[in-house]
């Protein structure tokens, strides 16, 4: 069966702007970070892609090193892409990213200008496109002068590989070099992606305020750490999660008891105002002015629905910002 998507997809998504540029986002992005790689089942990914473009969701975040196996992501994504969402490919923004291992060799990591290049090609093979709308070097880079790295991004966008470009996991300060560098370079710095979540504060100690200042969009990874900012693991470790898998990032030993009375507290609040524990802390991470958007994993087209009705009620009284720190800040 052909996919025709809803023609109500643009009606109760909200569209934010990446700072002081052109490009609107959808406030609830979709990561292929996890389960949409060669390991998992190919006819979950294609629900989960139609269900969120469905739900006004336009915008799908990849890398080079998504899957497992590596590459494999932005593969499934690609035959997605060809089979039903060729028509649709203007109304999409899709991005991808370098700076983790990829290949063998000195060539096939960090933030030098041979390997950013050849990994931007390659996913294009993958994706089967002729460019991405946001590439992104996905870390800094100790070693490469920071100008060389700058100047790669700056390079794929006069290529006409890439659309726009950003980073990912900078400090502030390399994030101030960064953007004055593409500044003067003649290709500006649209947006970074940090980790940021109820549990882990690093961007609020400066970042938040630099991208502000600076009008660079934030759009932020992980808001519900790795699932713990659900109800999925009050009652232990479910078949499937995150943390159950060997190749997840999320290892059952950070589940622990003090950590479940944080998670346990949260979720009551977030009950208190009739949300579910992933909503609140989504709305907890777009409460913030100059945030873009929020980017969520998935692995089912109920954790989608779900996710994005957190763009109900996305205020917080001073109470209830209080109780948040109180428990996740002790």
């Amino acid at each position: 069966m052909v996919y025709t998507p809803s023609e109500q997809r643009y009606l109760n998504m909200q569209y934010r702007r990446s700072g002081r540029s052109g490009l609107l986002l959808p406030a609830i992005s979709l990561g292929l970070w996890h389960n949409f790689g060669g390991v998992d089942a190919p006819d979950t990914a294609h629900e989960m892609i139609y269900r969120a473009f469905d739900l006004g969701i336009t915008h799908f975040d990849l890398a080079n090193n998504y899957g497992p196996p590596p590459g494999s992501a932005e593969e499934t994504f690609g035959r997605i892409l060809a089979q039903d969402l060729r028509p649709y490919r203007d109304e999409l923004i899709i991005s991808t990213k370098a700076g983790y291992r990829m290949w063998q060799g000195p060539y096939g990591e960090w933030g030098s200008r041979k390997y950013l290049i050849a990994s931007l090609d390659q996913s294009l093979k993958r994706m089967g496109l002729e460019y991405v709308d946001i590439f992104y070097s996905h870390r800094p880079d100790p070693q490469t002068p920071l100008e060389e790295t700058m100047s790669a991004l700056d390079q794929v966008v006069r290529q006409g590989k890439a659309l726009y470009v950003g980073i990912s996991s900078y400090s502030t300060e390399q994030t101030q070099q960064a953007i004055q560098i593409l500044r003067e370079l003649g290709t500006p710095c649209l947006i970074h992606q940090p980790s940021y979540s109820i549990f882990n504060r690093w961007i609020e100690d400066g970042l938040l305020e630099t991208l502000q200042e600076e009008g660079i969009g934030c759009i932020v990874f992980s808001p519900l750490a790795q699932g713990m900012l659900t109800d999925k693991y009050l009652k232990g470790i479910p078949e499937g999660s995150r943390a159950s898998k060997p190749h997840g990032f999320l290892k059952p030993h950070q589940i622990s008891a003090e950590r479940l009375a944080q998670i346990e507290r949260l979720n009551m609040l977030a009950k208190s105002r009739e949300q579910s524990l992933a909503q609140m802390a989504l709305a907890w991470v777009l409460r913030h002015p100059g945030m873009t958007s929020a980017l969520i994993g998935a692995s089912s087209v109920a954790q989608i629905e779900d996710n994005v009705k957190a763009l109900n009620n996305l205020t917080f009284s001073a109470a209830e910002l209080r109780t948040i720190d109180d428990v996740a800040l002790r």
